[in-house]
């Protein structure tokens, strides 16, 4: 008896359009949920809730995890960026503030954070020495 080589293809075909069907039906649902889970995460930025950012912004090592850690290290002893574990001795709270906000020829973007979390961070790192 001779096999058709055509009926595998047929049966993966087939199974593929029933999955990408369900698959469809399930995003659908999803997409209204989505919708409305942004359409509350929105009205609670608008309202103030959530402040997780606000509180971040109110903590210099918080502020510096989130924007510096990652080229300067967790704990500041350095890795793309220089070891700034002893920073305070070497600079000023305001050679440190113009450092972070307008970066180095050496590789320091400018503007990785604004002008008040820049004052936190520069006095947090200007204490250490």
């Amino acid at each position: 008896m001779k096999r058709n080589p055509v009926i595998p293809f047929a049966i993966i075909a087939v199974l593929g359009i029933l999955t990408m069907i369900v698959l469809s039906v399930v995003g659908l649902n999803q997409y209204e949920d989505i919708q409305q889970a942004g359409e509350e995460g929105s009205q609670q930025e608008e309202s103030g809730e959530g402040g997780g950012e606000e509180a971040a912004s109110d903590d210099p090592e918080a502020i510096f995890q989130n924007n510096c850690a990652s080229c300067h290290g967790g704990d500041l002893s350095g890795g793309a960026g220089p070891n700034l574990q002893e920073v305070g001795g070497r600079y000023s709270k305001d050679e440190i503030h113009e450092i972070i906000m307008n970066g180095t020829d050496g590789g320091m973007p400018a503007g990785l954070v604004s002008d008040s979390e820049a004052d936190l961070l520069a006095q947090w790192l200007s204490e250490h020495k």
